[in-house]
């Protein structure tokens, strides 16, 4: 895309005054805490005159969570969203949105009745112009304000419990990167105190559900901007690289030739300016990222702690991730042995599984090894390499799900730390979603792979597979009605048989063959397959 069709994209798509719906960001919502906006469609809340949806009381996860939270009513972030809103739009069908006015993951059409399957790509495989495509809308990502949401600039009792309304507009690029922090900032306690043992994003079992959303939240956000429907992030398969492939002024920029903790003047993104990094800036003021502009992206990939992280992920301990069966275990954090989730998030050894927080291993090795921006978690989605880091995590999680086909009740329901339960929703996410809702094939969520695409199924397969799905899950029950009624079977005929015994009497057991001799000769054994 040429930089005049970029300019000419940010003339036509001039903000307008909503990770919080515009539309809700206001004193009456935040006060009756309920955020149901109108569809433009009908001009009903959440689309009801169109059968869309309702506003509706949200329904908060009462299972009890793991210990490493101690405290109740101090995080706007605990039983999301219910500290701004306890009643929000509950879609039907295949509508999707914090009004109702989109389609599921999936689904595309007037009535989010089409199936829509998109292949995310590597970015080695893309064409010269694809590639310019997709860096054109990294930048205007970067330029657009985001029309359909607004970020928070205080907590909820900063904004005086919602009668001071504190919230300021983002463009979209950088709402994401809000996201990322607003999930995995530290727990502000009063004073110059804080909780740094929380994390809504990371260390425990939604950190792959929750990337995943917001992968996908970040690809629907670039079609709404760019109207490319079939746009989708591409892929960096980083396993056995010797350095960092993509850090090149092709792709993700290269290294200054004065200073190596800067990108290339040459760069896409040599301009661009992070924000939400200054974690402890923020702890000691007692308050949130406000999106104000930090400076340049830092990057200077493999000058790490080679102690920590001597070189990037292995094939081979890609593959030893994906043997293990258990998604989850134990103490359901960064201290978990033999869990997938732990070894692939990298807080575990990825040859043996044990967690080892000393090192950093497959996803955390390449966070570390960037020596930059993207090796500060909160801040680390403002390096655009993010994406691609993620999508191929996400593929890896993928082939995990695929090869196990684990049933949701593995995705643990209790237990877990605070906001990783089942039920629980994502934090901050307005629609709600919950991280069980994600634990699911991708193609059921519309994305595949390229280098995960199997043959396409017939029309008959693609009949049966819901059914085929149903039957595994609860083939266990299956196979018990059937041995139970074996037995029942038995037991009725063993009674039949010795009535009729009763019946004929003792001449009958000593009776020959009632056929004769020649015909029993005559008799044909055939077997018919």
């Amino acid at each position: 895309m040429s930089l005049f069709a970029v300019g000419f994209l940010l003339v036509i798509l001039q903000p307008s005054t909503g990770q919080f719906p515009r539309a809700c960001a206001n004193t009456q919502s935040l006060l009756r805490k309920e955020c149901c906006p109108p569809w433009d469609g009908d001009g009903s809340p959440c689309g009801e005159l169109s059968s869309r949806g309702s506003c509706q009381n949200i329904l908060l996860s009462q299972a009890p969570l793991g210990p490493q939270f101690p405290f109740s009513g101090v995080d706007d972030r605990e039983d999301w969203p219910s500290v701004f809103f306890n009643r929000t739009c509950k879609c039907e069908g295949n509508f999707m949105g914090f009004n109702c006015g989109e389609c599921k993951f999936g689904f595309a059409g007037l009535d989010c009745t089409e199936r829509r399957l998109r292949i995310r790509r590597n970015i080695f495989q893309l064409t010269t112009s694809e590639k310019d495509k997709f860096l054109a809308y990294l930048n205007l990502a970067k330029n657009t304000p985001s029309q359909d949401y607004v970020i928070a600039t205080g907590t909820y009792i900063q904004m005086n419990n919602g009668s001071n309304p504190m919230f300021r507009n983002i463009n979209m690029y950088d709402l994401f990167v809000w996201m990322h922090y607003y999930a995995s900032r530290d727990t502000l306690l009063g004073g110059s105190n804080v909780w740094r043992d929380i994390d809504f994003a990371h260390e425990a079992p939604g950190f792959l559900p929750w990337h995943r959303v917001f992968l996908l939240m970040w690809e629907r956000e670039i079609q709404k901007i760019t109207g490319d429907e079939n746009f989708t992030i591409p892929y960096w398969d980083w396993r056995d690289a010797e350095d960092c492939v993509v850090c090149t002024d092709e792709y993700m920029g290269g290294r200054h030739p004065t200073n190596p903790n800067l990108l290339s003047p040459a760069s896409f993104f040599f301009s661009w300016q992070v924000i939400c990094t200054r974690s402890e800036e923020y702890n000691s003021q007692q308050a949130l990222c406000n999106a104000t502009s930090e400076g340049p992206i830092l990057r200077n990939p493999g000058n790490n702690d080679k102690s920590r992280t001597p070189r990037l992920p292995s094939s081979a301990e890609v593959e030893f991730c994906l043997s293990l069966t258990q998604y989850e275990s134990g103490s359901m954090d960064k201290m978990a042995n033999y869990s997938f989730r732990n070894t692939l998030e990298g807080f575990a050894d990825p040859r043996t599984a044990i967690s080892n927080i000393s090192q950093s291993g497959l996803h955390n090795a390449l966070h570390i090894y960037m020596n930059g921006s993207m090796s500060q978690v909160q801040g680390s989605a403002n390096d655009p390499i993010f994406l691609l880091h993620h999508a191929f995590v996400d593929s890896i999680f993928e082939r995990w799900l695929r090869r196990h086909r684990p049933m949701l009740e593995v995705y643990p329901a209790a237990n877990a730390p605070i906001g990783h339960n089942r039920e629980n929703y994502m934090v901050p996410f307005i629609p709600l979603y919950r991280n069980g809702e994600f634990f699911k094939p991708s193609r059921e969520l519309g994305y595949d792979y390229e280098y995960l695409q199997e043959p396409e199924l017939d029309s008959f397969q693609e009949f049966l597979i819901p059914y085929l799905e149903q039957a595994r899950q609860i083939w266990a029950w299956l196979v018990g009605a059937a041995v139970i009624g074996g037995i029942a079977t038995a037991v009725l005929t063993g009674l039949i048989l010795a009535c009729r015994k009763k019946r004929r009497g003792t001449s009958s057991e000593i009776q020959p063959l009632l056929i004769e001799s020649e015909d029993y000769n005559n008799v044909s054994y055939q077997s018919n397959f």
